[in-house]
């Protein structure tokens, strides 16, 4: 199977995709001829929700597709019937999307439309994720070094709108203009670049040592990329101010009896 191919599917669906939620944008009628102008603003009024879900829906859009052309195009050197299947899965789940965005815009006060919504979006997630444990796992698929910031990076961004809209369907139950807000901010969580940082700076802080890491693929810590054997790890000890903590007393004691 040539990358070609499925890089050219990839960007038809998507354009499609992002051009029907635009049609879902309609000009609001009024049966009052000759309408004024706060007459026309009450009306556009009522259609800032379904504005509201389109903007959100295409820059959702917008982070899968890049998501998706990092992980066929960039990350993955060659193709396998494996990831066609996933990527079918995938393609499916984003063409329902201007389903549940309008959906979403037209009943957003009620529960269902969230969990309509947020139940596409963490398919859609799910579908990634698995995407990506497939490129990595599969032997008939040879994949491109990375840095470990930037393989964890990419977990994280793939995992918080699958997080981010589980919390959306619960609260939703409750507020559905928090839910919306939840949306929302995993949407700019994942177009702000340097977003992700904080969230593994503060798993390195509470889990990983220098000497203990998950090391992706021909990674060297200088971000310089060579031709080094494959090493992966298990993250099993704490960070090292956690067991300093938790050892500096025994150590003391050991040094006393040495002493002695």
């Amino acid at each position: 199977m040539k990358e070609q191919r499925l890089n050219g599917l990839s960007d038809g669906i998507f354009a499609i995709v992002m051009t029907l939620l635009a049609i879902e944008l309609k000009v609001p009628l009024l049966e009052i001829h000759n309408p004024t102008s706060y007459q026309l603003l009450e009306a556009l009024g009522h259609t800032i929700p379904v504005f509201v879900s389109f903007v959100l829906s295409f820059a959702l859009l917008f982070t899968y597709w890049r998501s998706h052309h990092f992980l066929t195009s960039v990350y993955a050197k060659t193709l396998s019937v494996g990831l066609a299947n996933y990527n079918a899965a995938f393609f499916l789940f984003i063409t329902v999307i201007p389903f549940s965005a309008h959906f979403l815009g037209t009943y957003s006060h009620t529960p269902l439309s969230i969990l309509i919504y947020g139940g596409n979006v963490i398919a859609v997630g799910v579908v990634l994720l698995m995407m990506r444990l497939h490129i990595e796992r599969s032997p008939k698929i040879e994949n491109s070094p990375l840095p470990i910031d930037e393989w964890r990076s990419g977990y994280i961004r793939i995992l918080m709108p699958i997080v981010s809209a589980v919390v959306a369907i619960v609260v939703s139950f409750v507020n559905t203009d928090l839910s919306i807000a939840i949306f929302i901010f995993a949407i700019l969580f994942n177009l702000i670049p340097a977003s992700s940082n904080l969230i593994y700076f503060i798993l390195d802080l509470l889990f990983v040592d220098n000497e203990d890491r998950i090391v992706n693929s021909n990674y060297d810590p200088n971000y310089h990329v060579q031709e080094y054997q494959m090493i992966k790890k298990r993250k099993h000890a704490i960070h090292k101010k956690f067991k300093m903590l938790f050892t500096r007393p025994n150590q003391d004691i050991d040094t006393t009896n040495e002493n002695q």
